[in-house]
Order: C-alpha cells, then structure tokens, then sequence
C-alpha cells in the first residue's frame, strides 16, 4: 500500500476520500438528525438525470450534474416542505424520474461510450486533480456556509415548530440545506457513486449520533468515521482488487450491524 501512495491517482483517491468524508460528516448528521434520509435518496438518485443531460448535449459533467441536482433539490423541497402524506410519493416518483431521464438520455446520446458503471458505483482511482481542486473549493463552501448558519441549523433540527416561533428563518434553511446536500451528492458521486451514496451520508452520521453530546460533536465524530471507512475500503480494494465504492460501504455497513448488534445485547443483559 506504501508503494501505492507514490502514483499520482493513487494520491488522487486518497485526497478524494477525505474531501468526501469532511462533506458527509457534516451534511450527513443535519440529514439524520433532521429525519431527512429519503429525501436524500431521491435527490441521490434523482441526480442521474443530470448525468445523462451532460452527456446528451456534450457539456462538462460536474457543472452540469450539480445544477440538475440543484434544481431537483430545490423541487422537492417545494413539494414537501410541509410534509404531507403525499411527501413520501412525490419523492418516490422525483427519485425514479431522474433516474430514468438520465438513461434515457445516455441512450439517446451519440456516440455513447462512458461506463455507466462508473458513475453508478464510483470510480475514486480515476479522479482526476481537477476534479479533486473543485471537490476542496465545493468543501469550503459547505462548511462556511454551515458555520455561518450552524445555531439556525441547530435550532431547526432540534425543535422545527419551535423555531419557527423564535423567529428562524424555517422555509429559507429547509432550501438551504436541500441545496447543499445536492452539492455533497455530486461531490459523492466520484467516491461511490450514486447508487451508494446515500450510504456514506447516513451511516457513519448514525453512528456518530450514539454519545454525541453536540450537533458539532456529532459532526465531526461522522466525518472521522468516514474518513477511516474510506481509507479503509481504499486499502481493500488495492490489496484486493475489488470495487473501491462497494469496499467502502461493505465496512461502513459491517460496522454499522456489529454496533446494533452489540448495542441490542447490552439491552438483554441489562434487563436479565
């Protein structure tokens, strides 16, 4: 693995993986602790459509990606920022929309040869240092935007009606942070892709959540975790040579069980 770090994509993965990390342990835990997890899923999902449109009309796919899921992200906002009980179908349709527009215009896309695969469950060894200069710029403004609004954040997430009455601007931060979790899925997508990406979003901010005494705290617990199932799951798939992306998730999800399972035994013993 040593020997590995000399090569340039190799460097690439590694700083890739820890951009991803930082994005997910912060906007990760406001979507766990906001309940938020499948309106994650479907702008994840719903972001396909933006890959496909890159590819329809030959523009560059980050930029355009991003506005798509931008624009998705906002939708759904619209439609369920009340949350009635057609919230969860309005996202359900939202999330198999996009999905479906995107390879329907790859399909319809002359000359197509880009490995769906790729984008599907990521491809981090092939990050170019482009893309990892856009991923830090991308992490600058998540984070001083979530510095700048973090006790409106916390307010909201605690307590949304409570809020509302103390003067926070609910509706605003509710666009808000749709918004900047398009930024982190489409950052995401170069790590796991995007049929995994909801994945690295909530586990680690899940696991984080047991003993977290702060909504900061809890933050930068899930980015660490992130950050050692990345690396981690890197490690596995060069010693292994397997799919980076699926390596990642498959540790985040054995650690995930193994603390549940771990957690459901101590309740046993206690109550025995």
């Amino acid at each position: 693995m040593i020997d590995a770090l000399s090569y340039d994509f190799m460097q690439h993965a590694l700083a890739a993986a820890v951009l991803a990390s930082l994005a997910c342990g912060v906007i990760g835990s406001l979507v766990v602790v906001n309940r938020l997890v499948f309106l994650a899923g479907g702008i994840a999902h719903a972001a396909y459509g933006g890959v496909g449109l890159s590819f329809f009309l030959g523009l560059p796919v980050i930029p355009t990606t991003l506005g798509f899921t931008l624009g998705a992200s906002l939708l759904m906002g619209k439609l369920t920022m009340r949350r009635t009980d057609q919230s969860d179908t309005v996202v359900g349709v939202l999330w198999a929309a996009g999905m479906a527009l995107g390879i329907l215009l790859l399909d319809l896309s002359p000359g197509y040869t880009v490995d769906l695969m790729s984008y599907l469950f990521g491809s981090i060894m092939a990050v170019p240092a482009e893309d990892v200069l856009a991923m830090a710029g991308l992490n600058v403004l998540l984070l001083a935007v979530v510095i700048y609004n973090y006790q409106d954040f916390l307010c909201l997430s605690f307590d949304r009606e409570y809020a509302r009455t103390a003067g926070v601007p609910v509706d605003r931060l509710h666009y808000l942070l749709l918004a900047l979790l398009g930024v982190s899925v489409v950052m995401i997508i170069q790590v796991v892709g995007l049929i995994l990406v909801i994945a690295l979003l909530t586990i680690p901010s899940r696991l984080a959540e047991y003993g977290a005494k702060s909504l900061a705290g809890m933050m930068v617990r899930a980015s660490a975790y992130a950050m050692l199932f990345s690396l981690a799951g890197l490690w596995a798939s060069y010693s292994l040579d397997v799919t980076a992306g699926a390596a990642i998730i498959a540790l985040a999800a054995l650690t995930f069980f193994i603390v549940q399972t771990l957690g459901w035994l101590r309740a046993v013993l206690t109550r025995s």
